[in-house]
């Protein structure tokens, strides 16, 4: 299928890739590539000292006998203590403002309201729908975690969505390798399965799993759990020929405020799209539209980093989910689209002092929570076994994908994200994946078997505040290890590696990934 494969670029040289990381910079615009810059930081350039002693800092590890300088603290500044309570990623950044507690606490409070639909007399809260997938962001970012996937026939599969798209003839001109999709002409972007009184839901989930049996080293075994999903009951007719479905669960929410504050050219610099180096490890930037600034910029956020900053994805999210208008998606039916009359036609909560449904100042707190969420600090990094495992993780050669740190840009304006020592554990590129997790839906430059990098900071938290082990993309995953054994791709020999190695090293491995 022609969506199947990506076309290339060019890359640039790594002295242009140098040299931006010495300033604090995007991209030269000479290059094939539109300049993604920063344009959502306010941004004070690097010295040439400043970059000398972040290149030391970045350095890969090579003494594994103790932690690193600062390892303790994955969110530099920003880190909070590690809660033992569902509410462990409900911190604000240690580092936050003074002053500014207080905007935390009312955009949490936005976070977690339960939106009612229009006419309501609860005028601060309507505009739900008229199709929707939750009434409240915390619905899906369970205690501001990861959604889980369906255990099966029945099971609520309200914190896991469908993307949809068709293919398409339009491709933007200025974003090289753009897979040409848009949305289902009925359905949207996004299939809602939920809606208010007089409207009928888009479709119900259905989803089937397939027990495979994985043999280890050592004697062990695993189990894989494989998914199937349908489009049950679609409440419109019938899907349009050829669309191409993708489900996501929604990721946890910690550290985002300093994933956006990476330098892009930080981010670039990791890119090897031809595999020049030849570890078979060749991640591409997602580069994307900004509704905010309306122009081409690195993508950082979603399952295929589709998304450039917090804020558009908080707007997004709104209007995708919800079916709430904002300043960045104003209309007031969400994802309806031309082909659903009824849903257009419904009333809305616009039009009063807000101006939208959730308005400016509203959507800046929202997004500020979002922003600040900390990042819990490391539990027994110093323990011999974590630190084996450590060892295992960069000799198996999963640091290519998961970056172990970062330094953030130095910013003017938001001093709990700025110029700290990070360490998320992603490259925040798209990597192929192989079959067994492709969903054959492209978007943007991603193909249907790329996925950005997932940040691994708090992953060994997971249960502990979602209340279940969910892992990758569509939640398929009960465990770490079960996600490990997922990966192919540019991640097939990592992985073979672990299948391989004698037991007591993946039990060294997990542990390290628990750590974290």
């Amino acid at each position: 299928m022609r969506f199947s494969t990506p076309r290339r670029w060019t890359r640039p040289s790594k002295a242009v890739l140098a040299a931006a990381l010495c300033l604090g910079g995007g991209l030269s615009a000479a290059t094939t590539l539109p300049d993604p810059g920063d344009p959502h930081l306010t941004v004070i350039p690097r010295t040439a000292e400043e970059a000398a002693r972040i290149a030391a800092v970045l350095a890969p590890v090579t003494d594994f006998s103790a932690p690193e300088p600062f390892e303790a603290r994955p969110a530099g500044a920003a880190t909070v203590r590690a809660r033992r309570d569902a509410e462990a990623f409900s911190q604000p950044s240690a580092n936050l403002e003074a002053g500014r507690a207080a905007d935390f606490t009312l955009g949490r409070g936005l976070f977690r309201k339960l939106w009612v639909s229009s006419p309501s007399s609860t005028l601060a809260s309507d505009g739900l729908g008229p199709l929707y997938n939750a009434r409240a962001c915390r619905s899906c970012h369970v205690k501001d975690g990861r959604g889980h996937a369906p255990d099966g026939p029945g099971d609520s599969a309200v914190s896991m969505v469908l993307r949809v798209s068709v293919p398409s003839d339009e491709v933007p001109t200025d974003i090289p390798d753009w897979i040409a999709t848009a949305p289902d002409p009925v359905y949207g972007a996004q299939l809602q399965d939920f809606a208010t009184p007089g409207h009928a839901a888009e479709f119900r989930l259905g989803v089937r799993y397939e027990e495979i049996a994985v043999a280890l080293s050592g004697g062990e075994t695993a189990s894989l759990r494989k998914p199937s999903y349908d489009v049950e009951s679609p409440g419109y007719g019938p899907l349009a020929p050829g669309a191409m479905l993708s489900p996501r669960v929604a990721p946890q929410m910690i550290g985002l405020g300093l994933l956006e504050a990476i330098p892009a050219a930080d981010i670039l610099a990791h890119e090897d799209p031809e595999d020049a180096d030849g570890d078979g490890i060749s991640g591409r930037a997602a580069i994307v539209r900004s509704v905010a600034f309306d122009r081409s910029v690195l993508g950082r956020f979603g399952w295929k980093a589709g998304v450039p900053t917090v804020s558009e994805q908080t707007a997004f999210a709104f209007a995708g989910d919800m079916g709430i208008s904002s300043p960045l998606h104003p209309a007031i039916w969400g994802d309806c689209t031309a082909n659903q009359m009824a849903c257009r036609g419904a009333p809305g909560g616009a039009g009063d002092a807000r101006g939208f449904e959730i308005d400016r100042p509203a959507l800046d707190v929202v997004t500020f929570y979002s922003r600040n969420l900390a990042v819990p600090a490391r539990r027994g990094e110093g323990e011999p076994e974590v630190l084996h495992g450590k060892r295992v993780f960069h000799e198996t050669g999963c640091a290519a994908c998961h970056v172990p740190k970062f330094v953030t840009a130095r910013l003017a304006d938001r001093p709990a994200q700025s110029f700290q020592l990070i360490w998320p554990y992603s490259d925040l590129l798209l990597h192929d994946m192989g079959d067994g997790l492709a969903d054959n839906r492209p978007e943007g430059r991603a193909t249907g078997r790329e996925w950005r990098t997932a940040p691994l900071w708090g992953i060994g938290l997971t249960e502990r505040v979602s209340g279940n082990g969910s892992y990758l993309h569509d939640g398929r995953a009960r465990s770490i290890l079960e996600a490990i054994l997922w990966h192919g791709g540019e991640a097939a020999a990592p992985r073979d590696r672990v299948i391989s190695m004698p037991p007591p090293d993946r039990a060294a491995l997990i542990r390290f990934l628990e750590s974290l």
